[in-house]
């Protein structure tokens, strides 16, 4: 057993990091990068993901961790639906699509799984948390 003493350290941060790595990239050339709006909302969606799970661990409590990790898991479905946005536009094509969505399900996953496991366990902050190795 590990013991998170970062949110650095959470699976479900270092891919959240990991798509808005990929975001950034996909928004930097093509179309993508000439829609102005389209470009900084899932910019910004995928800076919430990472953004959410930081701030719900530096809280300090379960409950308000949780709270977070969800505000976070709804970023990582917003940027499904902007990508779902971007394709329809023709900004990115469905290679790219389906790579990015498949990375943004992965991140939702990893969040509902976080949730879950707090749920059901009986301490009282994040930096309590232990995880599997």
């Amino acid at each position: 057993m590990a013991t998170w003493k970062r949110f650095e350290e959470i699976d479900a941060w270092k891919k959240a990091r990991e798509l808005n790595k990929c975001v950034y990239r996909i928004t930097r050339e093509g179309q993508l990068a000439k829609d102005f709006g389209l470009c900084n909302q899932i910019r910004r969606s995928s800076v919430s993901v990472m953004s959410n799970i930081a701030e719900g661990f530096e809280r300090g409590s379960r409950k308000e961790f949780i709270q977070f990790l969800s505000y976070a898991k709804g970023s990582a479905g917003e940027v499904r639906a902007q990508l779902v946005a971007a394709l329809d536009a023709a900004c990115i094509d469905q290679t790219t699509f389906d790579e990015m969505t498949a990375l943004a399900v992965q991140v939702g996953q990893l969040l509902a799984g976080l949730i879950r496991y707090l749920q059901n366990c009986e301490i009282a902050g994040p930096r309590h948390l232990t995880a599997d190795d």
